[in-house]
């Protein structure tokens, strides 16, 4: 853990293994791989920037099928890692579509929605930016 926090340390994330872990290496696998600025850890509802354009991104990265989501993100970026450390896009565009079809607030204070939904709400135009 404290190699990765050393590897990223100008991205300001720790690395521990009580959640988040995933958490933070997700975000640091898309602000590496998409045209993102992280926010500083805790940033409310929003994980990073837009780097060209403007919007704020909700970034999600689990090994399971579905993701909770707690607010209405601006946008949202949602990657499913696979056990060899690779990392597929299931969802990438507007916050909006996800959080409307997203089931009903569960005890955890958050919206389950499945990848299989996610995929069918990918939207074709406006994307977040890969590098």
């Amino acid at each position: 853990m404290n190699r990765l926090e050393e590897l990223f340390k100008d991205q300001h994330r720790k690395f521990t293994p009580d959640g988040h872990l995933v958490g933070s290496f997700g975000e640091v696998l898309a602000a590496a791989n998409y045209a993102l600025s992280l926010f500083p850890p805790s940033y409310p509802i929003h994980d990073a920037k837009v780097e060209v354009g403007s919007g704020q991104v909700q970034i999600k990265i689990t090994q399971g099928k579905q993701v909770g989501i707690r607010h209405l993100p601006e946008y949202l970026l949602v990657l499913s890692l696979a056990r060899d450390g690779t990392s597929e896009e299931i969802y990438n565009g507007a916050g909006e579509p996800a959080w409307r079809c997203a089931g009903a607030i569960q005890k955890n204070g958050q919206r389950s929605i499945g990848f299989g939904r996610l995929r069918s709400l990918m939207p074709q135009g406006v994307r977040i930016p890969r590098r």
